[in-house]
């Protein structure tokens, strides 16, 4: 239902050192010339589900019975008609491959009739209208992107936001909904919307934080529909299920639908599951949320990690906790970051499913590693997850990734191979990151890392 515009998840290295080296010969050119064309994602690459069949069901249930503030819904819904989508607004131009991309997946691998229809069909069931962000921030100043049920547009929303229509929980089918995505960001930024409100705009209204392979997950750290996702909303419009079911009547119907889609996780082992306390989920989002000062920001932060600690989690939600601490921590303490970044990936390698939570937490150790000059232990960081970022989609990533190994590999002596990946992480950089100078300044932030390159200055 929203996105939240999270404050640190990824993208920020900052803490190591702070003024940019002087320009190397290679980094001078690219500085200096015009960025290679964007680069994209010409396939998915889902993975299987990997929980049994009778956690899917529960985590199936969850999602559909209960919007992310808690509160319950009382029947199930979805769209009983196949599904017409339109583009409406300042349409970017990343934004209509992408949109294709996406309905296909949703065809052949979640079984939907879903197909984009002309702009000007008044009687298409979804709207994507793109708008400013600041636009959306007059709307909801807390999100990124948003879905809204019975409007067709912006102003529609603001003449009803505070009725009946637009009150999720009123609902007992869905006929008409709106998506509004912001035009302004990188193309990753709307694709990631994309994927997520399209997600619940068609299924699931509720995120859980347990769930380490979904984009349902106000974490952030998946950013395209996954295979545990395309199976949730394969079984949401499976034939056995319809507008106005109860929560029992689904439930009934689950095992057999499961069954049927997924056999092999009728042979997986049932895992113990706890829920996520809301105390852990605003102790999240005061951390993470813009607009905290840096206090209350730590502070909100060990609260998560001392909640998880004394519930005694051992799985991905305890090594958010350390995760967010170390984010906080690496501008006056790198050392102990460090520490915090070794315990969450403690409990990530004991999780199935968290390759890409691990991928974001080596950006952080092999930035550590570059600025004691240490390109060696940097490289051997980095490589194991180039190859989990570009499955997983993740321009941004991928790129960050690709320039942290481009400083190793001059580090060790490489100078050639750290030029040639620096200039293919350029087109990854684009579409993650959107303009000339955002790449630019990745690019330079990056840099600033390397004490190599600061002493030939």
């Amino acid at each position: 239902m929203i996105r939240p515009a999270l404050f640190f998840l990824i993208l920020f290295l900052a803490g190591c050192t702070t003024a940019p080296p002087p320009d190397t010969p290679s980094r001078a050119q690219i500085a200096t010339s015009s960025l290679p064309p964007m680069k994209g994602f010409a396939r998915a690459h889902p993975s299987a589900p990997a929980q049994s069949n009778a956690n899917i069901a529960a985590d199936f249930l969850d999602l559909h019975f209960a919007l992310e503030s808690g509160r319950s819904l009382p029947v199930f819904t979805r769209f009983e008609t196949p599904i017409l989508v339109r583009v409406t607004g300042q349409v970017p131009s990343s934004l209509q491959p992408d949109l294709q991309h996406l309905l296909g997946r949703l065809q052949r691998e979640a079984g939907i009739e879903i197909q984009q229809t002309a702009s000007s069909n008044a009687n298409a069931n979804i709207t994507i209208q793109a708008v400013s962000r600041a636009e959306i921030r007059r709307a909801l100043p807390q999100a990124a992107c948003f879905v809204v049920p019975n409007v067709t547009s912006l102003s529609d929303y603001r003449r009803k936001r505070r009725g009946p229509a637009t009150n999720w929980s009123l609902l007992t089918t869905r006929h008409q909904l709106s998506i509004f995505l912001p035009y302004d960001s990188s193309p990753q930024e709307i694709r990631d919307c994309l994927h997520e409100e399209l997600a619940q705009a068609i299924g699931p209204l509720n995120d859980l934080y347990r769930l380490p392979d979904s984009v349902f997950n106000d974490d952030n750290v998946h950013t395209v529909l996954t295979g545990f996702d395309m199976l949730i909303l394969r079984v949401t419009y499976a034939p056995e299920l319809y507008s106005g079911m109860s929560k029992s009547e689904v439930a009934t119907e689950l095992p057999d639908i499961l069954s049927r889609l997924n056999p092999r996780g009728d042979r997986r082992p049932v895992r113990a599951v706890s829920s996520t306390p809301r105390n852990w989920i605003d102790a999240v989002q005061t951390a993470l949320g813009p607009g905290t000062d840096p206090t209350k920001r730590r502070n909100a932060a060990s609260a998560a990690a001392a909640t998880a600690q004394n519930l005694g989690w051992q799985d991905h939600r305890r090594a958010f906790g350390y995760y967010m601490l170390g984010r906080m921590t690496q501008v006056n303490d790198p050392a102990l970051a460090q520490r915090y970044y070794n315990d969450a990936l403690g409990y990530l390698r004991r999780t199935p499913g968290t390759q890409l939570h691990q991928a974001y937490i080596a950006t952080q150790t092999a930035a550590y590693a570059i600025a004691l000059g240490d390109g060696a232990a940097a490289l051997r960081q980095i490589d194991p997850y180039l190859d989990v970022a570009e499955r997983s989609e993740n321009a941004a990533l991928l790129a960050t990734l690709m320039l942290l190994k481009a400083e190793a590999l001059d580090q060790t002596g490489q100078p050639e191979a750290a030029r040639t990946v620096r200039l293919d992480s350029l087109g990854w950089a684009r579409y993650g990151f959107g303009t000339d100078w955002a790449v630019r300044a990745k690019m330079q932030e990056i840099a600033a890392l390397n004490p190599r390159a600061a002493h030939k200055g």
